[in-house]
């Protein structure tokens, strides 16, 4: 059952690599952060706003010495020096009036501290202009009989220390951070690969013994994988080799059977019974056959490129010579998918049967079903099954009859399924029974 996920998991990253880089990134971040309230809530707040109150002392001098020593030549004396001494550029503008109109300020404490420190040191009508100009700040202060214009170079308001304190964080965060996403992606890689190889294992493509790299445990995962392959192999060779004993010790009886048989006079009276023991024989070596094919699953047969089109083409060539129906086929030019032909061919030519046996017309289609997957269907107008035994007949010898061993179904779901597909059995647009296949790309 799939449970809903709280909603700010939903914007967590799904991969192990996004989760792990999101891990290092959101401490890193936060300890970033707070670093950084630490500093502009104490020593850039305390460094901006002594560096604003010494402009706002300076210009507030100036102020006071030219109302202590008013007349022309006086100003000029008093503006000069504000040069020499404190490098502030002041001009006077007889008559003039402030505009009316706001300080246009930037983002940061700077701009505060100085409005603050010109209220508290200078207490007259003002504007700041912290744009117009990339050198200094300038500075409009209404006079009783003019305005009073300031240029306030720049570097006495800013520190040196706030660019290498950024650049710093900067840095370090992203230093950091690449030193992690470059350490963490080569560890997802080894279980990309582990995953990797144990989805083409379950298809049937036997891709070796994988190497173990990354960590510890991603180690012991893939040593376990590599032994459970090799456990698995031996198994299935076992099976093959003794299933293939037993078969050939059947058989040899069953050869006795028949040769007995075709030896045997045929008088009238027991040529009927000749017949129906021979066609006994026939059914039980039929039936060994079967299983021996169902037990070994074309297990040592390896998955290649191949053209489905050109092999449906050519099982509905075959099915039309073997007669019972009338075989139509629907296929695009070219399909080509990763199959092991000799199962393939086999899972699809016990579809063709099971259809023949039992209808009149067979339609043998295939298509592209999406990006990643073709869907193959083997339509039919005979009697169907009911809905409730479509699954059932998929298990061994639960379809048998009408000549059949009860294993072609069986077989045909085992090779699909190898394959990384799956079959189903559905209702058919000819009346009859839809037999639909889906493979991936």
């Amino acid at each position: 059952m799939n449970w809903p996920l709280p909603s700010f998991k939903r914007f967590l990253p799904r991969s192990l690599l996004g989760r792990s880089l999101l891990i290092v990134l959101l401490p890193l971040v936060l300890l970033e952060a707070v670093a950084l309230q630490i500093f502009y809530g104490s020593h850039l707040d305390i460094v901006s706003r002594r560096l604003s109150f010494a402009i706002a002392g300076e210009i507030a001098y100036t102020l006071d010495l030219m109302g202590r020593f008013p007349g022309e030549d006086n100003e000029t004396w008093i503006l000069r020096q504000a040069w020499d001494q404190f490098q502030i550029k002041m001009s006077v503008e007889g008559g003039g009036t402030l505009p009316d109109r706001r300080s246009t300020n930037i983002l940061g404490p700077m701009d505060d501290d100085l409005a603050a420190a010109l209220e508290q040191k200078v207490g007259r009508p003002y504007l700041m202009d912290w744009t117009s100009d990339p050198q200094s700040v300038l500075i409009r202060i209404q006079l009783p009989d003019g305005v009073l214009h300031v240029e306030a170079p720049r570097k006495r308001l800013y520190t040196a220390t706030v660019y290498l304190f950024m650049l710093w964080l900067i840095g370090t965060a992203l230093l950091l951070f690449g030193i992690a996403a470059i350490f963490m992606r080569n560890q997802v890689r080894s279980i990309r690969r582990l995953a990797a190889a144990a989805e083409l294992f379950g298809l049937g493509r036997d891709v070796g013994p994988i190497r173990p790299e990354g960590a510890t445990e991603v180690r012991q995962a893939a040593t376990a994988f590599n032994r459970m392959q090799e456990r698995i192999r031996r198994f299935l060779a076992q099976r093959t080799e003794m299933l293939a004993g037993v078969s050939h010790d059947l058989r040899t009886p069953l050869t006795r059977l028949r040769l007995a048989l075709a030896m045997m006079p045929t008088t009238p009276a027991l040529k009927q019974d000749v017949a129906e023991m021979t066609a006994d024989v026939e059914e039980m070596d039929r039936m060994i056959g079967g299983y021996l094919a169902f037990a070994r699953g074309e297990s040592a047969e390896q998955a290649e490129p191949l053209d489905l089109a050109a092999m449906l083409d050519e099982l509905a060539t075959a099915a039309r010579r073997a007669g019972g129906a009338d075989i139509a086929l629907e296929t695009p030019k070219d399909l080509i998918l990763p199959l092991r032909a000799d199962a393939m061919r086999r899972a699809i030519t016990n579809l063709l049967d099971n259809a023949r046996r039992h209808a009149r017309h067979v339609l043998l289609a295939a298509a592209p079903h999406g990006a990643r997957t073709v869907q193959v269907t083997v339509d039919d107008d005979g009697p169907g099954i009911p809905p409730e035994r479509r699954e059932s007949v998929f298990r061994p010898f639960e379809s048998s009859g009408s000549g059949g061993t009860g294993l072609g179904l069986t077989i045909a779901r085992d090779i699909i399924r190898a394959h990384g597909g799956d079959i189903v059995l559905e209702d058919s647009p000819l009346g009859g029974l839809r037999a639909r296949i889906r493979l991936p790309v």
